[in-house]
């Protein structure tokens, strides 16, 4: 027998479904690719879009879940991912994409704002 969910639950269990179905689609459809005889880009052609996928699901567990230790394990899993994926790109001789803030970093407009209210105590 299939338990009822609150309609709040529904809503959140399927956009969590939903997006790791869609993360799965792209990292398998990533990771179907042509050998190229060259073994290190082919590991790196399917390492790449294995790890983005990981990366894709763990920040839909950061979306919708709940469980601090899962979620902190999920953003140790994008920075680790993260990482990899720009080690294998340098190893390869790639160049780094352009930086963008990590989600727990302010940006830019946000740091001017910041700096002037130094004397305030932060919040938790």
């Amino acid at each position: 027998m299939v338990a009822m969910l609150p309609a709040s639950a529904e809503s959140v269990q399927a956009g969590f479904a939903a997006e790791n179905a869609a993360a799965m689609d792209k990292m398998m459809a990533g990771m179907d690719f042509k050998p190229s005889g060259d073994v290190d880009r082919d590991f790196t052609a399917m390492m790449i879009p294995h790890h983005q996928g990981a990366i894709e699901m763990a920040q839909a567990e950061l979306r919708y879940g709940r469980n601090e230790q899962l979620r902190r394990i999920a953003q140790e899993i994008i920075v680790d991912q993260q990482q990899e994926i720009a080690a294998m790109n340098l190893a390869l001789g790639q160049p780094l994409p352009p930086s963008a803030p990590a989600p727990t970093q302010s940006k830019p407009a946000n740091m001017a704002h910041h700096h002037s209210m130094g004397s305030m105590p932060s919040m938790p």
